[in-house]
This record gives structure tokens, C-alpha cells and sequence, in this order.
């Protein structure tokens, strides 16, 4: 046994240890946007070979399919936006004499008196409140440089990875022994299945959850029903949320304008869409990837935790990603005994 460690435990092989775990120290605060890079380069990929099928040219193929994949979230992100300016506009346009200290000490009387909460001071706590929240998001503007140092590596991660992410793979490929190329392919294919689970299991499953519900909202009469079908699939995306938070509160606004028999249709219409969320997701989910769901809905709630929002996707690759290498392994131990 020493002598087999000694044969790997070399002064080269030592000293590319040494310089992994430095490199690694390095990047370790950007890796998450490297991984994430790499992520969307796999997904872009197949669109720049198509363009560049047209153009020859490989650079801007790269970058053309960069921005195909982007205007879809640039034009999302405005649309929502555009659509709360708007409501907000019409809210005071049509309240121009709005007080809110009044407002805030009229519901304040509607607020149960109990001896740990005095409503009396309802006004002052939402204003301390506010304040927080307000002293809150100009202290993340000091962060500023990190996020744009962090948007700045996922550009040229994903831009990179699809460039030249075969010659990387290659590159790690050519370090695996010849007896455990097996492996390695499998495991491959298996990190191919896992990316594809995530995106078509969760993420066209939001997709359709969005169209069903900005089909039904509009249908049943309530206005911006295109926005809250957007809203509903962003929530889908949630493993804690999902659509209940959106029909929930459209049920107790009716409830509370005496709107009784929509609020049963609009109830039944919420449940039905987390019906069908139950069926849509493991069915495409179970095409691509053999995963227990406990696994991914655990990467995706301790995702955030680690990684921030790109944990919603890091997550539960990462958990799925050594779920399968652990069963390559298994399955190759078996056939090797």
C-alpha cells in the first residue's frame, strides 16, 4: 500500500495539488458565476453551431446567441416592470388627495389590541420599517462593483465555455486512465441528463404553469391576467411558493368585494394548476434523468442559501450531479466484480 502512494505521491504531482488548491482559493468567491456560465454555455451552445452554420464566422455566432438567449429576459423584466409603473401611476392618479399616515391609522383600528402588539404605533413601525429597508438597499449599492465584476465573468464564462468548452472537456478527459473511460463517458452523459431534468422538468414546467394561469385569469376576468400568468410561473420556480400565493390573493380580494362565486371558480382554478404541476414536472422530469425529486427540491431550497439566486440552479445540479457519479460508480464496482 505505501508503495502504491508512493508511485502517485510525486514532487509533480505534488506541486499541481498545491497549485489546484491556490487556484482554487482565487476563484472560489467568482465560481459560482463560472459554473453558472458554464451552465448557460451548454444551453447556448447548440444555437451559435446553427448560426454559425450560416455565418462562418465563430465569434459572432457566440455572441448573436448570447443575445437571442437574453432578449427574452430583458423584454420580461420590462414588461414587469412596466406593468407596476403603470398600476402604480393609475393607484395615484385616482387617489391624488391619498394620505398614508391616515390610511395606515384608519386599518390601524381594524388591528386586534393585545398586550404585545399596540396598534397605536402601526404608523411609526411601517415608517421604521420602510427606513430599514431603504438604509438596506442603499448599502447594497456599495456592492455594485461586485456585481458587475460577477456579470462581467458570466459573459465571458459563457462566451468562453461555448468557444472552447470541447477543448476543455477534452483536455479533462485526456488526465482519465484508460480503464475507467467507461466511467467517465457515463458520467458525462448522466451530468447531460441532470441539466436537461432541471431546465425541462422545472423550467418548462413554469413555462406552461405561466400559460395556464394567464389563460385562466383572463378568462375569468381579472385585470393584468397576462401579468399575473408571468408572475405565477416566476412563483412556480419556487419549490415553497408556486402558484398559491397568486390565486389565494385574487380569492380574498373577490371574498372581500362579495364576489362569492368567483372566488370558488378562481380557488378551484388554483388548485387545478397545482394538480397538473404535480403531473407535468415528473413526467418531463423523468425523460431525461432517473433523480428522486427529495434531491433536487433540496438543492433548490439550499441553493439560494450557498449561491445566492443562482442557487436555484446551482443547487440542485451540483446534489444531482454527485447523486449520478455515485451511481456510476456503484454500477461500475457491480460489473467490475
Amino acid at each position: 500500500m505505501e508503495k502504491d502512494l508512493k508511485e502517485y505521491i510525486t514532487p509533480p504531482v505534488m506541486l499541481i495539488l498545491f497549485l489546484l488548491v491556490i487556484s482554487l482559493m482565487f476563484i472560489f468567491p467568482v465560481l459560482n458565476m463560472i459554473i453558472l456560465g458554464a451552465i448557460l454555455a451548454y444551453c447556448i451552445r447548440p444555437i451559435a453551431l446553427r448560426i454559425q452554420s450560416k455565418l462562418r464566422f465563430q465569434s459572432i455566432s457566440i455572441i448573436i446567441s448570447m443575445i437571442l438567449v437574453l432578449i427574452p429576459l430583458i423584454l420580461l423584466i420590462a414588461y414587469i416592470a412596466m406593468v407596476i409603473s403603470g398600476v402604480l401611476t393609475d393607484f395615484f392618479a385616482a387617489n391624488p388627495n391619498l394620505d398614508i399616515n391616515s390610511t395606515m391609522s384608519q386599518l390601524s383600528a381594524y388591528v386586534p389590541q393585545n398586550p404585545f402588539f399596540d396598534a397605536n404605533n402601526l404608523v411609526p413601525t411601517i415608517q421604521s420599517a420602510g427606513k430599514y429597508v431603504l438604509s438596506y438597499l442603499v448599502g447594497k449599492l456599495g456592492s455594485i462593483a461586485n456585481i458587475t465584476l460577477d456579470l462581467f465573468i458570466l459573459v465571458f464564462s459563457v462566451y468562453y465555455f461555448v468557444k472552447d468548452g470541447e477543448n476543455c472537456f477534452n483536455f479533462i478527459k485526456s488526465f482519465v486512465p484508460d480503464e475507467h473511460l467507461d466511467f467517465f463517458d457515463r458520467t458525462v452523459d448522466s451530468v447531460e441528463d441532470v441539466l436537461k431534468s432541471i431546465f425541462y422538468g422545472h423550467f418548462l414546467t413554469s413555462v406552461i404553469i405561466g400559460i395556464f394561469g394567464a389563460i385562466g385569469y383572463s378568462l375569468l376576468g381579472y385585470p393584468y391576467g397576462i401579468f399575473l400568468g408571468v408572475i405565477t410561473g416566476i412563483l412556480q420556480l419556487i419549490p415553497i411558493f408556486g402558484p398559491w400565493p397568486i390565486y389565494w390573493a385574487l380569492a380574498i380580494m373577490d371574498a372581500l368585494d362579495g364576489n362569492y362565486p368567483r372566488v370558488i371558480v378562481v380557488l378551484l382554478f388554483g388548485f387545478f394548476l397545482s394538480l397538473i404541476d404535480m403531473y407535468i414536472r415528473p413526467a418531463i422530469s423523468s425523460h431525461h434523468a432517473d433523480i428522486h425529486p427529495l434531491i433536487l427540491l433540496v438543492g433548490f431550497l439550499s441553493g439560494p442559501l450557498v449561491y445566492g439566486i443562482v442557487g436555484f440552479i446551482i443547487g440542485p445540479l451540483i446534489l444531482g450531479i454527485t447523486y449520478v457519479v455515485l451511481d456510476s460508480f456503484r454500477k461500475e464496482l457491480k460489473e467490475s466484480r
